[in-house]
């Protein structure tokens, strides 16, 4: 990486003229954080009231045309579209030799765009790794996070000047590393969603108000722990190989759709407590025990 950007990267000359197909949530954010950088978003695509209105607050000096038209009119093509309808949406589009074509994808790398390479454009896989929830602080959230670059020599050193002018920070990703990149990706980001809302869940079933509240805290430290210190930031029962503590988790979420979830989690847990240090071998039998078995308290 500091040896690829050793070498100065080579800007677009001038200003470009963009075209977002489509304005959904990355393409009308991405879109604007090109016009904050100095291009011109000149057309864009939209169908659904969402789009229509991402496009209106975002791109307002951009007519809204059909995907064809939007290519035509536009010097950089940004395609923002699901990862499996970017092939089928290229091949059905024109393309003008010397466009600049990029798309969003964290998923994909530049082969994607092979057709669209042939005819004569530049093409370059750009993706921020960033979560896109529609609200106004996507646009804001762009500022200083990294960007997943892949494609060949030219299109890198293109692509990692869009990403330094929108403030951003470029990665690059070779084509065949983009699937295991994305995975890590929807790994940690997707995968907290779902663990901290099913434990808000867990909280608000016995009687907990403000869950999120409770949470917020706790999580917070521990994930800003697991950046800094990677597993030495580990803390809780199973890093100190507390079965008794684990078994009693067990039973208390049975029925409740997480329990394998837990249990899952906890044995990769120890995996890397025991990888790390933070778990010894004769404290881990009982804990891997407890997790290999489902647990019932005994009654008097």
């Amino acid at each position: 990486m500091d040896q690829q950007r050793s070498a100065a990267p080579q800007r677009p000359a001038t200003r470009l003229a963009v075209g977002v197909v489509s304005a959904g949530r990355v393409g009308s954010v991405v879109g604007a954080a090109l016009t904050r950088a100095g291009h011109r978003v000149v057309a864009a695509s939209a169908v659904s009231d969402a789009s229509l209105a991402r496009a209106a607050r975002h791109l307002p000096g951009a007519e809204i045309l059909p995907a064809p038209d939007v290519v035509a009119a536009a010097e950089l093509v940004l395609i923002a579209v699901p990862d499996d309808a970017i092939a089928p949406l290229v091949a059905s589009l024109p393309v003008r030799p010397g466009q600049i074509w990029v798309h969003t994808s964290g998923a994909l790398g530049a082969d994607v765009l092979r057709p669209v390479r042939d005819a004569g454009a530049l093409t370059v896989a750009l993706a921020p790794a960033m979560t896109f929830t529609g609200r106004d602080e996507d646009l804001e959230r762009l500022a200083g996070i990294s960007w997943a670059i892949t494609g060949e020599a030219e299109a890198r050193f293109v692509g990692e000047a869009l990403v330094l002018e929108m403030g951003g920070e470029p990665e690059h990703v070779d084509e065949a590393d983009r699937a295991r990149y994305h995975a890590a990706l929807v790994y940690a980001a997707n995968h907290l969603t779902t663990l901290v809302n099913d434990a808000a869940e867990q909280l608000r079933a016995i009687g907990v108000a403000n869950p999120q509240r409770l949470l917020s805290p706790l999580v917070s430290a521990s994930l800003d722990n697991a950046l800094r210190h990677g597993d030495a930031g580990l803390t809780g029962p199973v890093s100190r190989g507390d079965a008794g503590t684990v078994a009693r988790h067990l039973d208390a979420l049975a029925g409740t759709g997480i329990e394998e979830v837990y249990r899952t989690m906890a044995r990769r847990t120890a995996e890397r407590a025991l990888a790390s240090g933070r778990l010894k071998s004769e404290d881990a039998e009982g804990l891997l025990e407890v997790l290999a078995h489902p647990y019932k308290e005994e009654t008097p």
